[in-house]
This record gives structure tokens, sequence and C-alpha cells, in this order.
């Protein structure tokens, strides 16, 4: 199964953000892409966290997913919407929310993000928690390839990376494909994103797709990018550093088997 993570540079507005998604949809298509995985927060990164409560919607109903039932149905593609912000249990707060469509355009998967953001070196400050309510379940679903062959997808996001357990408790319940969309801040991406997305890769032997944000955004802040797609031995497969992009590569089941075959840590595993 082809798989494509999509790098973005997403702005204030939502409605140039959903063109540059469609555009880089069309192009991972063109390329072969089954399925496609959004960064968080495709939709806008706004001038102050805040901002996103204005175009929060209501599960299942909206511009933004009905923008992307609509480009899954047309495209036929299973599309993973990064991020967007759902109505939480307060008005003062959101769901950072990855969706995921199947090529009939039905959402077929929710997971609310569990972990939220905090750091603060004294000149960068961030607390997610004050605008996003965090969630509870970690969530897995199955993708169906046009060759026949199903993936178990495991569900996470961004900040979630720093919290192994999430992706054993995905491994356990059969995850063999962990999707990381994020928009990791240029500061702890440089120190941190490739060793804990190759780790995660490693411990759980299974693949890794991880679109970010890569750029210099509208509100001046800066992400790290450098989208990767990685291996169950923890090979990098495809990269891209920085700006809009498609990471492009191949799921290979034999691959992901012989690797657990020949070091079959998995099945080793006591606590």
């Amino acid at each position: 199964m082809k798989i494509a993570a999509l790098q973005m540079v997403s702005g204030l507005q939502p409605e140039a953000n959903l063109a540059q998604a469609r555009q880089l949809m069309e192009q991972a298509v063109r390329l072969g892409a089954e399925l496609v995985v959004l960064p968080e927060y495709f939709c806008a990164m706004g001038a102050r966290d805040t901002d996103k409560i204005a175009y929060r919607e209501a599960y299942g109903s909206g511009p933004i997913q009905d923008f992307m039932r609509q480009a899954a149905r047309e495209l036929q593609l299973w599309v993973v919407a990064g991020t967007l912000p759902l109505q939480a249990d307060d008005a003062q707060h959101v769901l950072n929310t990855s969706l995921v469509y199947s090529p009939q355009g039905e959402c077929v998967a929710r997971y609310d993000k569990i972990h939220l953001f905090c750091f603060d070196n004294g000149r960068e400050h961030y607390a997610e928690s004050d605008v996003v309510q965090a969630g509870t379940q970690p969530v897995v679903c199955d993708v169906q390839a046009r060759n026949g062959e199903t993936w178990r997808l495991g569900l996470s996001v961004c900040y979630d990376l720093r919290f192994p357990e999430l992706y054993r408790q995905l491994s356990a319940k059969g995850a063999d494909l962990l999707l990381v969309p994020s928009a990791f801040t240029y500061t702890t991406g440089q120190a941190h994103w490739e060793v804990l997305l190759r780790a995660r890769a490693i411990e759980n032997q299974a693949y890794v797709l991880a679109p970010g944000q890569g750029g210099v955004h509208e509100n001046g802040r800066r992400t790290w990018g450098h989208s990767l797609l990685i291996d169950p031995w923890g090979e990098v497969l495809a990269l891209q550093a920085s700006g809009m992009g498609v990471v492009l590569g191949d799921l290979n089941r034999e691959r992901m088997y012989q690797v657990r075959q020949q070091l079959p840590a998995l099945t080793h595993r006591v606590l």
C-alpha cells in the first residue's frame, strides 16, 4: 500500500489552507498514494491559540469536515485529517481531533489528542491546555488497500509522541502503522523529533508516518517539519525537511514480519 505524509505551512485562513491540502492530496494521488495523512492543525495556524475556537465544528458537521468527506470521496482516498478543532465540553475549549475518512467519504474513526503540549524555555511559551480539552481513549482503525490487504492504524498526535505507553497500547491493539500528525516547534523538533519517531517504530516494530507543519507561518511561529516515513526496523524511508510537499512510500507486510521474526521483542514483553 502506497501512503503519503502531506507537509504543510498552514496560514491564518482555513479556506486557503484547505485549498493547499487539496492540492497536496491530488499530487499524492498522481503519485499512486492510497492513504494520505495531513499534519496537525492543517486547517489553520491562528494568530492566537484562542483563534481555533472561532472555527471549531460539531463532530459530523461543518465546512472542514465537509471538505474532507468530499476530497476522500472524489479522490478515492483514505484520508486522515491530521487535526481540526471540534467542540469540547465548554465554550472556552476545543478538542484537537484526528478524523479518518474512507474512499467513500465516511468518517470511520475519531481520535481526540490525549497529551497536551506544555513548554517554556524563557523565550517560547506554550500551554495547549489553556484552549484544548484532553482526550482519554487510544484509537485504532483498519484500512483496506486496493490489493485487499488490511492495515491497522494507530492514531496519535504530536506531543503524544513523548509517551511510549500510548504506543504500547496501540501495538497491543494490533497497530502496524502508527500515525503522528504534528506541528512540532523548531526548538523541540530539532532536538527530539526524529529520535522519538524512530524509537516508536523500533520498539513497536511498526511503520511510522509523521506529517508535520514545516516552515515559518503567517503568525510568526516556526515549525520543524521533517515529515517522515519510518519502517519497523527504524530506517527512514522518506523525508522532507521544510516547505509544502508529499512524503511518499510503501508499506510492506513481508518486511514487517521479517523484522518481527528476526528480533521477536514483542513476544518477549513481560510487563
